[in-house]
């Protein structure tokens, strides 16, 4: 369906403002910069009129008077998606950041988390209570877009994915109504937001299942880069093999000028093994001395940490503001060419700021059926996220370039998928976010949104 970008009657902005308790902004206005700007610098997009919600009420006005208006729709929980697909140009953009309440129930161990809140929100709120719902690993991401799209941190080998630990949640549909999907009602639908990201409505809450856990034994083990293949070697022989309560990720880097890092190696490159282990820490010691022993680390910060603290512990290395192109890919036991490989571009990047990561999957996550949530890839166990980075405009060429050409290089070892929320093209990737759960969001996508006004995503299209 074609989205018209005429402009808005100023009389019909009017009544809107009337209509909505939250802010109604235009360009110009106090407050429109800010919902306009996202996490990735060089999305620079001017929506029409921006509605920040105080509530579903304003939500289901914003989406109506999208429909009414034949405006592009997007959907801005914390805004940081590589795409962009927060904002758009000239359309409606519905900035959630108001609806960012956290609830706990300590007996139920459940949490209602609001669409605007941010990672950081929800460990604030339940850390005091000795529980943690299984999300990301930088505090500032949104829970709303992680959890759409699968959801995977330091827990998931433990507890599984973000959606695997979702019990409800509350959906703006496309005809402007207010439903509630969960396990027992709207199944379809809770299939369907499990993975499936915001293609079939706006989420205003989720509710959680929490899990008792304080304190992990977490760290860096820092090697140069010279090291990389053996060290990268030495991780999967440990990682294939480990229990569901330790997690094990690499992180290519430069170094910071950091205490625990020698003076000699700044500015140098490095790779970083990551363990983190939530389960009794003597046990966790012991299970971590074949990693902490191997070769001659140039670092090693394993020590007993409060979660909601570690949580915080790579924050600064993914700021906001900056310039992103992101790829990524899923790896099920790799061979020691495709170890080689992932090693051969992360450690000479066309930046000091690009980092590459490989998150350690497997365990609780790959025991849940791949039809079972509209999340498909329950077969990868580790994935590849090549996270380039730059300030100057100069060097997009460059840096679009080189990403692009790590992500073919990888694609021969990979399973043909990808992490949704890693994607930073507009389109064209949608088969490898979805596989072969594709073909049921069409029918989804038919069912709860047949005009397509939800297409500011990895996008499902419907048939008609």
């Amino acid at each position: 369906m074609a989205i018209s970008t005429t402009p808005i009657d100023e009389g019909a902005i009017r009544d809107l403002r009337r209509e909505v308790r939250g802010p109604v902004l235009r360009p110009g206005d106090a407050g429109y910069e800010e919902s306009r700007t996202v996490y990735n610098a060089m999305i620079d997009r001017r929506p029409a009129v921006v509605v920040r919600p105080t509530g579903a009420a304003d939500v289901m006005r914003a989406v109506a008077f999208a429909r009414d208006h034949d405006l592009l729709l997007a959907i801005k929980g914390a805004g940081h998606n590589v795409a962009g697909n927060a904002v758009c140009d000239d359309g409606l953009v519905i900035d959630l950041a108001l609806l960012n309440g956290v609830r706990v129930d300590p007996e139920a161990r459940t949490v209602r988390v609001g669409a605007g809140a941010r990672l950081g929100d929800v460990d604030h709120e339940t850390a005091p209570f000795g529980l943690v719902a299984p999300a990301g690993v930088v505090s500032d991401t949104g829970v709303a877009g992680l959890t759409l799209g699968g959801g995977f941190g330091y827990l998931c080998r433990k507890y599984g994915l973000t959606i695997d630990n979702l019990r409800s949640v509350d959906v703006v549909t496309a005809d402007a109504e207010l439903v509630h999907a969960s396990e027992s009602e709207n199944p379809d639908l809770f299939w369907g937001v499990r993975g499936g990201g915001g293609n079939f409505g706006v989420v205003t809450s989720f509710e959680f299942e929490l899990h008792e856990l304080s304190t992990v034994l977490a760290g860096l083990i820092v090697y140069h880069a010279d090291d990389a293949p053996e060290v990268v070697r030495n991780w999967w022989r440990i990682a294939e093999q480990a229990p569901d309560e330790l997690s094990i990720w690499l992180n290519f880097s430069t170094a910071p000028p950091e205490p625990f890092i020698p003076a000699a190696y700044h500015g140098e490159r490095i790779v970083s093994v990551i363990p983190v282990y939530a389960g009794d820490l003597e046990t966790g010691r012991e299970l971590l001395a074949p990693l902490r022993e191997f070769g001659e680390p140039i670092a090693d910060t394993v020590k007993e940490w409060r979660f909601v603290e570690w949580q915080q512990a790579f924050d600064e290395s993914y700021p906001s503001g900056e310039r992103y192109y992101w790829k990524s890919h899923n790896f099920r036991a790799p061979s020691d060419e495709a170890l080689d490989r992932i090693v051969e571009y992360a450690v000479s990047p066309p930046t000091p700021e690009t980092r590459v990561s490989v998150t350690h999957l497997g365990g609780a996550v790959n025991r849940v059926d791949p039809t079972a949530t509209a999340y498909p890839h329950r077969d990868a166990d580790f994935l590849v996220n090549i996270t380039t980075r730059w300030s100057d405009l100069a060097l997009d060429e460059a840096c679009i370039g080189w990403t692009r050409d790590y992500f073919d290089a990888l694609a021969p070892f990979a399973t043909g998928g990808s992490y949704v929320n890693l994607i930073s093209e507009r389109e064209g990737e949608e088969s490898m976010a979805y596989g072969p759960n594709y073909d049921r969001l069409v029918e989804l996508k038919n069912t709860w949104d047949p005009e397509n006004r939800f297409r500011m995503n990895q996008n499902v299209a419907p048939t008609g």
